[in-house]
């Protein structure tokens, strides 16, 4: 299948260019991480949003300030609704 479509490339004057693999720093970038939380607590949160509030967990909303309002409605929401039903 490849080779079929190389010919037509070619003449157009395209070449396939395959990057080097880039092997990762051995130095993390970024902020250093203080405490390490076990996968699965940091996963539970968005577990609980995507019942409900699909939308923080695709993160639909482009604007910080509105996601993170959407944010805290949807915890309040939550924790109320865990309050009262048990």
């Amino acid at each position: 299948m490849a080779g079929a479509l190389r010919p037509p490339l070619w003449q157009r004057g395209l070449r396939a260019h395959i990057p080097k693999r880039v092997w990762k720093p051995k130095q993390n970038r970024g902020r250093p991480i203080k405490h390490v939380v076990p996968r699965w607590q940091a996963e539970r949160p968005l577990a609980w949003f995507q019942k409900t509030y699909r939308r923080l967990v695709v993160r639909w909303e482009r604007i910080a300030a509105c996601f993170e309002a959407c944010l805290a409605l949807a915890t309040v929401h939550i924790w109320i609704h865990r309050l009262i039903v048990g």
